[in-house]
């Protein structure tokens, strides 16, 4: 069997201050697997910039010249963390040199020596190998609760993902030639690579502190990750709207039979605050009801229009004539 050439795909957005370290790790990361024997010479680090306003663009164009082994691509414009990875995993699949990747994000945070175990999984069969955080011991006692809890509210509503995996994963091209197929605009790579099948396995590596630079993801944005995960995959929350609206129609269907009762027998009592109480509830339940439909049908708007997930405007390396962009 020949050895595989790995391509590592790397989003990036405003990293000047990380991307000089991280860099030559992921450089020498491919010597070190070329030198085990486990992949190719001809593997790559392959940087997406994701419409950064500082130099990472620039950092990326001069790494691409000093040495070959590094590649980048730079989108039109920012378009978010997902799309930036699939535009990393489809350039490496139309590439027509690659047979694995491996997405990692550039802060240095996901263990890099974790990428020698995942290839060796390939090796012995698996197609996708996802990297699982095996404990959160760097994480805040909120952040820790927040995202486990993710895990486990995504897993009760139906979407089969990989608990603590976040988007540090192996996948070999024939599986992603499968995921091309997948069109939705509205993507949650880490729900949805699960869905293609194909056989896989599991790495657990530590999780350490960003190297340098600060945090593209605040709480607003997982907050938002989330949500788009959950509308993105399950149902459920409209069948949940459902039964809460069948059980809260029922509770006040007793409630008026409770009230004509309480009427004809002449015990009735006459009282703002239990009808405040009542028509707050209700218009809170509504309003909350009206918002997830909301959701899925702006989320049915975007997929209709069925707009490119990201355009590529430039490139270090010209394996195509034209540009394309997915």
């Amino acid at each position: 069997m020949s050895k595989p050439i790995l391509w590592i795909v790397i989003p990036c957005y405003n990293e000047e201050q990380v991307l000089p370290i991280t860099a030559p790790m992921f450089l020498e990361k491919i010597h070190s697997l070329a030198a085990q024997g486990l992949v190719s010479e001809k593997s790559r680090v392959l940087f997406v910039n994701d419409g950064s306003k500082d130099k990472t663009w620039e950092l990326i164009q001069n790494f691409a010249a000093q040495d070959e082994h590094y590649i980048g691509i730079a989108q039109s414009r920012n378009r978010g963390h997902q799309n930036a990875v699939l535009a990393g995993l489809m350039e490496a699949l139309h590439s027509g040199t690659c047979d694995i990747t491996i997405s990692i994000d550039c802060d240095g945070q996901d263990d890099i020596n974790a990428m020698d175990e995942m290839v060796k999984k390939y090796l012995d069969g698996a197609e996708v190998v996802y990297g699982v955080r095996s404990r959160r011991d760097t994480d805040t006692f909120f952040k820790r609760f927040t995202a486990e809890g993710f895990y486990h509210v995504m897993n009760a509503l139906g979407a089969d993902i990989v608990f603590n995996h976040a988007d540090y994963r192996l996948i070999s091209t024939r599986v992603l030639e499968s995921f091309a197929d997948y069109r939705e605009v509205n993507i949650f790579l880490r729900g949805m690579v699960p869905l293609v099948g194909f056989r896989s396995d599991v790495v657990t590596y530590e999780r350490h502190e960003r190297l340098a630079g600060e945090s593209h993801y605040p709480l607003s944005k997982m907050l938002a990750l989330a949500f788009d995960g959950i509308t993105s995959l399950s149902n459920k929350p409209i069948r949940i709207i459902t039964g809460a609206g069948i059980a809260v129609s029922l509770v006040g269907f007793i409630g008026v039979i409770w009230a004509i009762v309480c009427a004809a027998m002449g015990s009735s009592v006459a009282g703002w605050a239990s009808i405040v109480c009542i028509v707050c509830f209700m218009s809170g339940v509504q309003l909350v009801c009206l918002g997830v439909i909301g959701e899925y049908i702006g989320k049915i708007y975007m997929e209709t229009k069925a707009r490119p997930r990201y355009i590529i405007s430039e490139r270090t390396w010209a394996p195509y004539e034209r540009k394309y962009h997915g």
